[in-house]
């Protein structure tokens, strides 16, 4: 969440920076709500700072002149109520303003808002050239008897999988791999943590109260709880309203949990298979970090997403999105993405994103320095990896003209097979 008064501040371009993402920022209305709050508590404490003088002369007042101090008192009294009852209505009212406010994109951005506006960073690996058609990965799955969609609608509806014999194995090795990679070469700590939070922790990340209507909500009796999309909202949340030693930055956590997104408005994209689903597993790394270093840190979390394609040998490219088509929360995304033969181009497999401190000051997570300066920690998470989309590569990449696939080494130790054939 923002601070009204940064985007208040000419210098700060805010209503511009916005525009590039297809926000319009109403500046008056939040000049308005602002100016508001505070005037109503300036008022307040002017009626208390009065009362108090007031309350002290009559004490010592005579007879004759304490009855019209008894009635000014009075009067103090009605009017700090109608300041208290004026700036709650407004306190609340700008929050919900502030709240729908997205991050301001990084001015470094290409401007425009879709993929087709994302600039190439570099590239690694050679695209799979095959000497055969390709088959995409639910012809070559449902072939190799690993992966069951009418079944799993059956149980579920649209958009879920279920994975059989070597499939669910692999889909297994893939989370084990991923965890320790990250937990002993790259020094994140794993976590367990809940899929089920609540609405004060997803509005901590910015997935509330925007994206509500794309979110699966569970409410039992009284109690509300949502299903994650990510286990970036956990994970960042483990610090809300607390606060940090700088020096004991960065924070670096990981986990493996089932995703929960509801691809409202993507029907028609990308529904056959694997690559958009309802649930969904994922391997998430955060970093939380200090805010002078943020950027330097987003290098950092990138190359450790890099990591797992290249120990897995599958092409992709990292690419730097548009500033309109970066997440809510996001002021800086990259995205990388890996080859898909059966589509003869990239697909996005992971986002790396840098939040700044919008996430801090919306969950409230607080940096101390050694000096007793005080501020709000940075935020990044990226996608390392997720299990499907990764599944969906290593399929197509490694589909051999027999109709097996080749498992990449790294995951044999984990798989104890490095070849798959028909079930």
């Amino acid at each position: 969440m923002h601070d009204p008064r940064v985007l208040l501040d000419p210098a700060t371009d805010a209503a511009r920076r916005l525009a590039r993402r297809g926000y319009q920022l109403d500046l008056a209305q939040l000049e308005k709500l602002f100016g508001g709050r505070n005037a109503a508590i300036q008022r307040g404490d002017e009626a208390r700072a009065e009362s108090k003088r007031i309350a002290s002369a009559v004490k010592n007042a005579s007879p004759e002149q304490r009855p019209a101090l008894v009635e000014r008192a009075r009067e103090l009294k009605t009017t700090i109520a109608a300041a208290e009852e004026e700036h709650k209505a407004l306190e609340t009212e700008l929050q919900e303003f502030l709240l729908g406010i997205p991050n301001l994109p990084a001015d470094e951005l290409p401007d425009g808002s879709s993929d087709e506006d994302a600039e190439e960073v570099r590239s690694w690996g050679e695209p799979v050239q095959l000497d055969f058609t390709p088959l995409d990965h639910v012809d070559l799955g449902e072939k190799l008897g690993i992966l069951d969609l009418p079944r799993a609608t059956k149980l579920s509806g649209p958009r879920f999988a279920v994975l059989r014999g070597k499939g669910a194995a692999l889909e297994r090795a893939l989370s084990r791999f991923f965890l320790d990679l990250h937990t002993d070469r790259h020094g994140y700590t794993e976590y367990s943590v809940p899929t089920l939070v609540t609405r004060a922790t997803m509005t901590g990340t910015g997935q509330l109260p925007k994206f509500e209507q794309e979110l699966f909500r569970t409410e039992v009796a009284d109690r509300e709880l949502f299903l994650i999309p990510t286990a970036e909202v956990p994970l960042t949340n483990l610090h809300a309203r607390e606060t940090l030693q700088l020096e004991d930055l960065p924070l670096a956590y990981t986990a493996h949990t089932p995703c929960f997104r509801s691809e409202a408005g993507s029907y028609g994209r990308d529904t056959r298979g694997l690559i958009r689903m309802h649930e969904f597993s994922k391997v998430e790394l955060v970093r939380i970090v200090d805010p002078e270093r943020s950027r330097d840190e987003l290098e950092i979390l990138l190359g450790h997403a890099e990591a797992v394609l290249q120990e897995l040998g599958l092409a992709y490219r990292v690419v730097k999105l548009a500033a309109g088509d970066i997440g809510f929360s996001a002021e800086f995304t990259y995205d990388i993405e890996v080859w898909l033969p059966s589509q003869g181009r990239y697909r996005e497999i992971s986002s790396v994103s840098d939040f700044g401190t919008f996430q801090g000051r919306r969950a409230g997570i607080r940096t101390k320095a050694k000096d007793g300066t005080r501020g709000f920690a940075a935020t990044l998470n990226g996608s390392g990896l997720p299990i499907g989309r990764t599944l969906v590569a290593i399929l197509e990449q490694g589909q051999q003209a027999d109709g097996s696939v080749r498992i990449p080494e790294a995951l044999v130790p984990y798989t104890g097979f490095d070849v798959l054939t028909a079930q």
